[in-house]
């Protein structure tokens, strides 16, 4: 059959309409998010969120908001572009810990997610990120343990009542250094307001993304991006770990790609990188793109 009368025939249709269908499929069914903090902090609330969907993001994580004027400018500029503000990154955590041996410590970390959490009810966000403690020298593994569980227990009844998700965060705090551990970490809670922020890029030191993403399964309610390289430092003749642009390092995003679609996961995910102009913002949606889509 030659090919211009292939190309004619419904065969030829229903064999472009499946190539489309597969293209489809291939893309992760998730939102391009993009933290607030990485918009040009010289613009207007709604500049900054007008150009975050210029740049192709379509939606945005904010950090805690104390004054309500500005709580209502952002929710003022989500309206106007809409461009939905879907988690609140909790802007207390690592200056006052809940894991703390200061009680005035963890009552201004339990005080900064009561605003967290009112944020999100304001905004519509469903989400707030939360660094649960962090083991240091003064603080041990099970005192992080016990501090953060309780703490959380006195969240919880105010994140059921505004119908807000606790998203615990995977950082470099020492702490819940495993999937099996930090699965079991969410299941004490026995509460569907209480999941795991799961950060692609954090979790090198500690193993494998896509493994990570298996065992916590549908307990992932949101998924940071960034990317992470062991590489070679000519200076110091030695192996460096360090965060570099999307696509550039070490992790494996076509495992990632696959394990996100085997555990169904459909949420939002937001970069989390150093910020910048509109052709850097522009280049960053585009890499997101290319993970989404599972591109070479």
């Amino acid at each position: 059959m030659q090919r211009r009368h292939f190309l004619s025939t419904p065969l030829a249709a229903t064999a472009a309409a499946l190539s489309q269908q597969t293209a489809q499929a291939a893309r992760l069914p998730m939102r391009k998010g993009v933290l607030l903090g990485m918009l040009p902090r010289g613009m207007s609330m709604q500049e900054r969120f007008q150009l975050a969907k210029e740049c192709g993001f379509q939606s945005i994580e904010a950090h805690t908001m104390t004054d309500p004027k500005e709580a209502e400018s952002a929710k003022a500029a989500s309206e106007a572009t809409g461009l939905p503000i879907h988690s609140v990154m909790n802007s207390d955590h690592w200056r006052y810990p809940m894991s703390s041996a200061n009680p005035a410590d963890v009552e201004k970390c339990l005080e900064g997610m009561r605003t967290s959490l009112r944020n999100a009810k304001l905004w519509g966000a469903d989400t707030v990120l939360l660094v649960p403690g962090v083991v240091n020298p003064e603080v041990g593994y099970q005192q992080a343990w016990d501090r953060s569980v309780a703490g959380i227990k006195k969240l919880l009844p105010l994140a059921a009542e505004l119908k807000v998700v606790i998203g615990i965060e995977n950082v470099w705090n020492k702490f819940l250094l495993s999937p099996i551990e930090f699965a079991h970490y969410v299941d004490q809670f026995k509460s569907p307001y209480v999941k795991a922020y799961f950060d692609v890029g954090n979790i090198w030191l500690y193993g494998f993304s896509h493994d990570w993403i298996r065992t916590l399964g549908p307990r992932i309610c949101k998924v940071h991006l960034k990317d992470f390289s062991f590489r070679q430092n000519p200076t110091i003749k030695k192996r460096v770990a360090d965060f570099v642009p999307l696509r550039e390092g070490d992790v494996d995003w076509k495992a990632i790609h696959k394990a996100l679609t085997d555990i169904g996961y459909k949420g939002d995910a937001t970069v989390e990188l150093p910020g910048g102009g509109a052709e850097h913002l522009k280049e960053i949606s585009r890499r997101v793109d290319l993970i989404l889509e599972n591109a070479d």
